[in-house]
């Protein structure tokens, strides 16, 4: 079975002076790859990946451009149209991503990039975007374990840090002490559970947790060194934001990784900073 607004493999099943026809199963008989998405080495019988959604005409159609978002998915998009309909975001395809003026959680404004989750209406069939976020998210139990690996999106700023979508389906926080260089809503990186709390919602870090987060910074600090000929200007009474500007971390978790490095006997601590041992 087919899916809109994804990424499907189907098979060619004809060729036309104005593109392929894709085979679409029983539902949707042929869908049709446009001439300006093929390529000469495309032939019937062949099988191709495309993206799937509906042109300016509601009709089904294939494309082999990458889009900026799949359905069922989050993800920030910018505005490049508003209008009685609502605003249209850009989403890499050719026709623009409708967000209906129900389904937006402040005004959007042309120019303006916003968090969304893209879904298919039950109704129209169409695809559209909101960003009403709460609807989507946690309606199943946070199943995570302390130290897990995760996706995070920055969908928020609030006063402890940030709010952060995990893995497309919860809400987490990140805390503004475990940030380390910039850091924008719709900014997409990895991270790790740090704690599941009793409310289901989850405390998410940059780095690991433990032990293994200290042997990722330590790795890091030597990295970092390599980089800049075996010497930082960097040791305990340095200013946290000099440490936090040069190594991404804080100045406790340098302290404990560089410790770690001098009794493995892989740096020497000297009074202006450390030195990796050859």
């Amino acid at each position: 079975m087919i899916k809109i607004g994804t990424y499907n493999e189907l098979k060619i099943v004809k060729q036309v002076d104005f593109g392929l026809y894709l085979d679409g199963g029983y539902e949707e008989g042929e869908i049709l790859l446009p001439r300006r998405y093929t390529t000469d080495e495309m032939q019937v019988g062949d099988t191709v990946n495309v993206f799937l959604y509906f042109d300016s005409e509601d009709r089904l159609i294939a494309t082999t451009q990458r889009a900026k978002a799949e359905v069922n998915k989050f993800t920030s998009l910018k505005v490049v149209d508003v209008n009685r309909a609502g605003a249209f975001l850009d989403w890499g395809l050719p026709k623009d991503l409708l967000v209906p003026y129900n389904q937006q959680k402040i005004p959007m404004k042309e120019g303006y990039g916003y968090v969304v989750y893209v879904y298919q209406d039950d109704i129209s069939e169409r695809l559209v975007a909101s960003s009403k976020l709460d609807r989507f998210l946690d309606n199943e139990p946070a199943n995570y374990s302390v130290g897990d690996k995760v996706d995070i999106l920055i969908a928020d700023k609030t006063d402890l840090g940030f709010k952060a979508i995990i893995n497309d389906k919860h809400w987490g926080v990140l805390f503004e002490s475990e940030v380390f260089g910039e850091m924008g809503i719709g900014k997409h990186c990895k991270g790790y559970i740090k704690q599941v709390r009793e409310d289901g919602k989850l405390d998410v870090g940059l780095t690991k947790v433990g032990y293994a987060k200290v042997d990722a910074l330590a790795e890091r600090i030597v990295q970092s060194l390599k980089q800049n000929q075996g010497f930082l200007p960097l040791h305990d009474k340095s200013r946290p934001e000099q440490i936090a500007k040069i190594l991404k971390m804080s100045k406790a978790n340098f302290k404990k990784s560089i410790g770690q490095l001098y009794r493995k006997k892989l740096i020497s601590i000297e009074n202006d900073g450390i030195r990796i041992v050859e």
